[in-house]
């Protein structure tokens, strides 16, 4: 934990930027690299009855770490995907409360 998820970032563009993430969100908030989950999901968008390319849209789900963390976070975030070419990035962030959050069956 923390959890990112990629939607419409292609996974080789993840990879290149991937290590400087999680070094920056490591001195951000003071997590574990072990503890970062990045996955990219593969997924189909569809206006107006075909395909289209969907918007980049990071979820990050966590603990509360504040606003100022958060921002700093969401703003690494969006550099590190714009700099793969990615434009208008939306970061959206999902709080996890300790006593629904269980890992091996004990929450935190």
């Amino acid at each position: 934990m923390p959890i990112l998820k990629f939607n419409a970032i292609k996974a080789n563009d993840v990879k290149i930027f991937s290590r400087e993430l999680v070094d920056e969100l490591q001195r951000i908030t003071g997590s574990p690299r072990e503890y970062f989950t990045l996955e990219v999901i593969s997924s189909v968008f569809i206006t107006d009855g075909t395909e289209a390319e969907g918007p980049p849209i990071v979820e990050v789900r966590w603990f509360d770490r504040g606003q100022e963390l958060q921002d700093k976070a969401a703003k690494s975030i969006t550099r590190h995907v714009q700099s793969a070419g990615y434009q208008n990035v939306d970061v959206i962030f999902t709080i996890f409360r300790e006593t629904s959050y269980y890992e091996n069956g004990e929450h935190f």
